[in-house]
């Protein structure tokens, strides 16, 4: 009997413990979350009108979103679309911050695409500043985010020459200049297509900056580093038919230095690049996209491997044979612009071999082979092994004596 009062006790002074811990939960369960800000789906609101306004080029439309002391320029850069035939346009809001009262920053990623011209879209990414006046956002600064490159048409009014399988954007460009590039993409793209047999868009969209300073906009990056640089290609390395339209940027300076083969060898060089996209991948190799670009562009020309690799041929005229395929840090811009050249033509020269001695065939399976591997570790050396029947040793060791032979 004294245990069951014991225990009577210890019952009694639980159950208080029990109830007010039960209230408690209660209460917190009663009270109320916080509402969420409406601003970041007020703000996609906003930037789902202004893609719809630039697609139906309704300027009315896109200056409602805008501050005063933007509107000017954000008009100006709205005119500059006006010959771009664009074919979607879009934002998605990735990021907010509320920066003090009725102000906050916004990151956007702007996609788009050229209306028969892209397979799929071309991305960047914006910073927008916003003030919230009487309940309403508006747009006071627009901006790439660091790191992002400039559009063309951020850079002036862009000018249009549509080819047969090309279009052709430029800024301060004179429009001869502009049909002498779009006759080049013309006959670039039929030459890429009867060496590329895989599908690809067979077409190819060009921008022609105003200057080497405005291709450095174009590119993010500084633009000494493409002085001596005709054209590049940009794009997503990832593989895959979904991967992002890529866009050939002429450099006006150094295009305009070449003669007619040079330029046309230059616009199929690039061309390639866009065709083989979606086999290119991080484990495709630089000597490897950057050789096959190169075989492609001289394919039929008659060039001579003299001609086609001159600074190669003075290495190995003096007794400087290279001791293996060139690594991709090699290839940077900015860098030694001979061993930058033997680099290129060593490239060409070990796609030449393969086409020549396993035959064009092969050469195109084992750049799909390569890339098609899940990374570059072991990429090349499978696809010598399964494509080719040999070894990276025997390959190296084909390609010396075949530099030997072809320019000694």
């Amino acid at each position: 009997m004294a245990g069951q009062g014991r225990e009577t006790v210890r019952r009694a002074a639980v159950r208080p413990l029990v109830g007010l811990l039960a209230g408690l939960l209660a209460g917190a369960g009663c009270a109320s979350p916080e509402p969420p800000d409406p601003a970041p789906r007020q703000i996609q609101t906003l930037l789902d009108r202004h893609a719809r306004a630039v697609l139906a080029r309704d300027e009315a439309a896109y200056a409602v979103d805008l501050d005063p002391a933007l509107a000017p320029a954000a008009l100006r850069e709205f005119e500059h679309l006006a010959e771009v035939p664009l074919g979607a346009w879009r934002y998605r809001l990735k990021d907010f911050d509320r920066s003090g009262e009725g102000r906050a920053t916004a990151r956007a990623e702007l996609s788009y695409e050229i209306r028969g011209y892209d397979s799929g879209p071309v991305t960047t990414e914006r910073v927008l500043d916003l003030a919230e006046r009487d309940g309403r956002w508006y747009v006071s600064a627009d901006r790439p985010a660091s790191g992002a490159a400039q559009q063309l048409w951020q850079q002036g009014d862009v000018e249009a020459e549509r080819g047969e399988r090309s279009l052709v954007l430029g800024v301060g460009q004179s429009p001869e200049r502009l049909r002498e590039i779009a006759a080049a993409a013309d006959r670039a793209v039929p030459a890429v297509s009867a060496a590329w047999p895989e599908k690809w868009a067979g077409r190819v969209v060009v921008l022609v900056p105003a200057s080497l300073d405005a291709m450095g906009g174009l590119l993010g990056a500084p633009a000494p580093s493409y002085r001596g640089i005709a054209a590049v290609t940009t794009g997503e390395v990832r593989g895959g038919p979904d991967a992002p339209a890529d866009r050939v940027i002429v450099n006006p300076e150094a295009y305009g230095e070449l003669g007619a083969f040079g330029r046309q060898m230059v616009l199929t060089h690039e061309t390639t690049h866009v065709a083989t996209r979606a086999h290119t991948s991080p484990a495709t190799p630089v000597w490897l996209s950057e050789g096959l670009a190169d075989w492609v562009a001289y394919r039929g020309s008659g060039r001579t491997a003299a001609q086609a690799a001159p600074e190669l041929r003075r290495a190995v005229r003096a007794g400087d044979l290279p001791a293996g395929l060139p690594d991709d840090d090699i290839f940077a811009f900015g860098g030694d612009a001979d061993a930058l050249a033997q680099a290129y033509e060593g490239g060409w020269l070990a796609c030449e071999l393969i086409a020549e001695h396993w035959g064009e065939a092969k050469l195109i399976a084992f750049y799909r082979a390569v890339g098609a591997h899940p990374g570059r570790a072991g990429s090349v050396e499978k696809a010598l092994h399964e494509v080719l029947g040999t070894t990276p040793a025997d390959f190296t060791t084909r390609w010396r004596a075949y530099l030997g032979e072809r320019l000694g």
